[in-house]
């Protein structure tokens, strides 16, 4: 009987030492982040100046150093993982990845699916063809009819799901691809008329690959380029948007951007 209570008196008093040096579950992701002192982030790295990889097959680009600018202001490594862009989302609803930076607008469907971050950016999108297209392009909407590709899951799939099939363009005119690199060899390579997609990768892609913008609009843009993080975590969406508006006050946010040429 007596070494069943001095038993029992330890695993109390253990219980409560470890109580107050915070052996319990972290509260929230937040904590989570900072007593791992890692933050694990995905993006689809084809998407310069926004994400890309180097020669040596490090990720560079304007939102990879604003996401290891923002993991140095947190206090932990950030970790970096390439995926599909179309697999981004359930990444960060399934626990894979504690963020999301990969040039990705933060529209009402996707809202639903994850929280995000205040907007850092606000960009335009653009159609690229190829260096002798005849295309002649006014409006957005002047591409119905054509061949158009796409990158699975995003922003433009959406649009011109909802603004060119009911113009007419069929579904066998739409092409999805995994990587805009992949549409813009197509476009060269005369597979496909026209690529939609942002218009800094569309530059950067026509300057490589010998392409054309046929035209570069804001019509198509509705939201602004955000961070996703899981659904619900207050405590790391309210430290993200705060040091995004550290960034912004102190310029870090307009020199980043200076440096990879994005306007």
């Amino acid at each position: 009987m007596k070494r069943s209570y001095i038993v029992l008196v330890a695993v109390l008093v253990l219980s409560l030492v470890l109580s107050a040096c915070g052996g319990g579950e972290p509260a929230n992701k937040l904590e989570a982040i900072k007593e791992n002192g890692k933050m694990i982030v995905g993006t689809s790295a084809d998407y310069p100046p926004y994400e890309s990889k180097d020669e040596a097959g490090e990720f560079v680009g304007f939102d990879m150093d604003l996401i290891r600018e923002i993991g140095k202001r947190l206090g932990v490594e950030v970790e970096i993982q390439d995926m599909a862009f179309d697999t981004l989302i359930a990444a960060v609803q399934e626990g894979k990845v504690d963020a999301v930076i990969a040039a990705m607008q933060a529209t009402p469907a996707r809202d639903e699916q994850v929280d995000f971050s205040t907007p850092y950016h606000w960009q335009m999108d653009a159609f690229l063809v190829a260096a002798d297209s005849p295309i002649v392009m006014n409006g957005p909407k002047d591409a119905a009819g054509y061949t158009i590709g796409v990158q699975t899951g995003t922003v433009q799939e959406t649009w011109v799901l909802e603004n060119l099939v009911p113009l007419g363009t069929t579904e066998d005119q739409i092409f999805r691809y995994e990587r805009v690199d992949q549409g813009a060899l197509d476009v060269k390579n005369g597979r496909i008329q026209t690529l939609f997609i942002n218009a800094d990768p569309a530059a950067d892609l026509a300057a490589k690959e010998g392409l054309k913008l046929a035209l570069v609009t804001n019509e198509t843009v509705d939201s602004g380029q955000a961070i996703a993080i899981m659904d619900g975590e207050t405590e790391f969406k309210a430290e993200i948007d705060r040091i995004l508006a550290e960034m912004e006050s102190d310029g870090t946010i307009k020199e980043l951007l200076a440096k990879h040429n994005i306007p």
